[in-house]
């Protein structure tokens, strides 16, 4: 009894396993498009939070990269970037003010790029 319990169970979930496989019909291919983050993406996206109030923290030891990696596409807004990430760092600073103007700066209609 407790055999054929344990078969009729083993045959029902198998069953059911096997009708869940379907025949792949419904399985679609989607392209998704990822976007580059750039370094002057990145550098963005720390202004944009320290504008809405977010700390300096950890991530100020990037600066000197970002910095880097911007100069060998536009050396002037990583001029402009190097000396406001100065800025930032220094005891006092209006972090969110600094940041505003820093985005104010490298924002594409305000800075021509080379």
């Amino acid at each position: 009894m407790i055999r054929a319990v344990s078969f009729a169970t083993f045959a029902s979930i198998l069953t059911l396993a096997l009708a869940g496989c379907g025949d792949g019909e419904r399985v679609r291919e989607k392209s998704i498009e990822v976007q580059e983050n750039t370094p002057l993406d990145q550098a963005k996206k720390l202004l944009e939070g320290y504008a809405k109030g977010q700390a300096l923290g950890s991530e100020t030891t990037s600066f000197a990269y970002l910095v880097t990696e911007i100069r060998k596409e536009d050396s002037g807004r990583a001029d402009i970037l190097e000396q406001g990430f100065a800025e930032l760092q220094k005891p006092k600073a209006n972090v969110a003010a600094k940041a505003k103007e820093l985005l104010g700066k490298i924002a594409p209609q305000a800075y021509p790029k080379g």
